[in-house]
């Protein structure tokens, strides 16, 4: 078996890539789906935490309070994880919508730049691929990140009045939620912050795989072969690549997450007077408020997502090839 794996794993790195570019497009969208579910498991509890601070910065004096908080008044699965369901569906979505379209889109600016083999593109390229990827994920992520923040952030709309049926609607859950958007406010409830999730995932993105590819060719040992540098190697450059997005887009992920959180109206702020109305009121320090917690919850989410990425690709091709090939 182990020799089997071993095979799969040599024609997947030796043999060039003949592969109809339906069937790569399914493999990008299977790694992306492992990697959602990867960084959704490891890093849900302080996504949690960054959303409660954005949103109600007043509320917590630092992370770990909030963490300690959270963990004492609803526990593990309905504080640290809550909104776990629409977290998953909405990293699953993003992730295989966005690895998909960032292959496709791999091979248009291959194209542009005359070259055959996507594996040819430099860092910089890879990362204009990955902004571009990013405008077709937003759909996909907008409505089920809207519920996740949500469900995270509800018990703090109660506390302070602004969520009709106060502590009792802790008890509701995604699906009960989404019906309730949709009936109230339509369609269109559901992609309340649909601008700032642009603004943030485009350049985001940009950083994100820009990031992960410049770490990738600096920790290749010379005469290697970036796509096969370990597990450990391929950790570290997710996890770079993670926080660079972060430190990149965190202020427009705040102005997003205020937007779906507390615009419960069926008129909700624009980007630019909701960003402007922090920062008038707040200071631009509210900008990054949770950005401690995402730092250390995004190097191990990313470094899983990258993980499961390029080991689910590495064997799908392998296998694929190993048949067809």
């Amino acid at each position: 078996m182990e020799q089997n794996l071993e095979l799969v794993e040599a024609r997947a790195v030796a043999v060039p890539s003949n592969r109809p570019t339906i069937v790569d497009a399914i493999i990008d969208l299977t790694g992306g789906t492992a990697g959602g579910a990867a960084t959704v498991f490891v890093g849900q509890p302080l996504d949690t935490v960054k959303v409660k601070m954005q949103t109600f910065p007043d509320l917590y004096r630092n992370a770990f309070y909030c963490f300690k908080e959270t963990y004492k008044q609803d526990g593990i699965r309905r504080g640290l994880y809550a909104g776990t369901v629409p977290s998953l569906a909405a990293n699953i979505a993003e992730n295989a919508v966005l690895f998909c379209f960032y292959g496709m889109c791999q091979k248009v600016v291959g194209s542009i730049r005359n070259k055959s083999d996507i594996k040819t593109l430099n860092p910089l390229e890879n990362a204009i691929a990955g902004g571009g990827a990013a405008f077709f994920s937003s759909f996909a992520l907008c409505p089920t990140e809207l519920i996740k923040c949500r469900l995270q952030a509800m018990r703090e709309m109660a506390t302070q009045g602004s969520l009709e049926g106060g502590l009792n609607r802790l008890k509701i859950g995604p699906w009960g939620l989404t019906k309730e958007i949709l009936v109230n406010e339509g369609i269109q409830g559901m992609y309340k912050g649909l601008t700032s999730t642009f603004v943030r995932e485009m350049p985001g993105y940009f950083f994100f795989f820009g990031g992960y590819e410049i770490t990738k060719l600096l920790l290749t040992p010379k005469g290697g072969n970036k796509d096969d540098i370990g597990v450990i190697r391929t950790i570290v450059c997710g996890g770079v690549g993670g926080m660079a997005l972060w430190v990149a887009i965190f202020p427009a992920d705040v102005v997003k997450s205020r937007i779906q959180v507390q615009s419960t109206s069926s008129v909700a702020p624009s980007f630019t007077s909701a960003i402007l109305k922090i920062f008038r009121t707040e200071g631009i320090g509210a900008l990054y408020k949770g950005l401690g917690p995402t730092l250390v919850r995004t190097f191990p989410a990313t470094g899983a997502l990258f993980l499961a990425y390029e080991t689910t690709k590495k064997y799908l091709s392998g296998f694929y090839d190993g048949i067809f090939g």
